[in-house]
């Protein structure tokens, strides 16, 4: 992709110093087409911004849109609805963040996207063809994450997590039905309902499983949920402060990069504060390790 980006590259005006090695890690999955589709949407943002060339900041703005739709600047929210979308967000975020198998975020936005009122964006740091049960797990619980926040900051529950719970109960019921990972039901793929195209919808309607079984299959998922959303309950309690230092911040600029969200997350003013904590920690081992040798 690194290759492709920079074939590309060379048909359209670049501005500064640009690292594709980064751009072409964040763009798993892009075709060769996708790519240049990429690059080119780079070209129009900087054109109607009447740039002279292309920087990593339009590069950045076109992936955001292929990937997560464009920005609906004419949607007007109000505080009370940006700060309710900047819980929900910092739930998926502090979730993720605290998640042993969660792919890096990088980026947060409370800015109205296609129908979402805001986005949190993970990218893996490498392609992925397969997953194991605890990165699916820990995927069902940063989705859930967005509405457990709600529950525990704003005191409602907003339509924001339709969503996430549709995308979280097809994730947890193909983990039980297709992917055999369920201890309650074994390593036994269970057939979806089918319906034949020319009857009508209920005389056409069959299933491969018993009634019996198909509780069972409604209990594991309802588990698998259930269990999801009481261990995001428990890292967002654990990290209330980092909630709210995360909303502060996006109701001030309403856009955040990985680095923005992990010194916001870790209460970190600057990265030179980073690097002084750093060396401060690196001086209190040294001067153990001298007290020890001592004695």
């Amino acid at each position: 992709r690194e290759m492709i980006l920079k074939v590309h590259a060379e048909k359209i005006r670049i501005e500064g110093e640009i690292n594709f090695h980064d751009v072409a890690r964040g763009t798993p999955g892009f075709s060769g087409a996708d790519l240049a589709n990429l690059l080119n949407e780079a070209a129009l943002i900087a054109a109607s911004k009447t740039l002279k060339g292309v920087t990593i900041e339009e590069i950045e703005e076109a992936r955001d849109k292929i990937l997560m739709g464009k920005e609906r600047k004419t949607m007007v929210l109000t505080d009370e609805e940006k700060r309710d979308t900047a819980y929900h967000e910092a739930g998926h975020a502090i979730v993720g963040y605290f998640s042993e198998n969660a792919d890096p975020i990088h980026k947060i936005s409370i800015i109205p996207r296609g129908r979402a009122l805001g986005v949190t964006q993970h990218l893996p740091e490498r392609d992925k063809y397969s997953y194991h049960r605890e990165e699916l797990i820990d995927r069902i619980k940063i989705l859930v994450g967005g509405r457990v926040a709600e529950e525990l900051f704003i005191g409602r529950i907003t339509t924001g997590a339709g969503n996430d719970i549709e995308r979280a109960t097809n994730l947890a019921r193909n983990m039980v039905t297709q992917w055999g990972m369920s201890s309650e039901l074994g390593p036994v793929h269970y057939g979806e309902n089918e319906e034949q195209v020319f009857l009508g919808r209920e005389l056409g309607k069959r299933t491969h499983v018993s009634e019996a079984t198909s509780k069972k299959i409604d209990d594991e998922i309802h588990n698998i949920i259930n269990e999801s959303y009481l261990d995001a309950k428990k890292i967002l309690e654990e990290h209330r402060d980092a909630v709210v230092r995360l909303v502060e911040k996006l109701m001030e600029i309403e856009t955040l990069n990985k680095e923005e969200i992990k010194y916001t997350i870790e209460g970190i003013e600057s990265p030179a504060q980073e690097i002084e904590e750093v060396v401060a920690d690196s001086k209190d081992a040294e001067d153990t390790d001298a007290d020890e040798n001592e004695k």
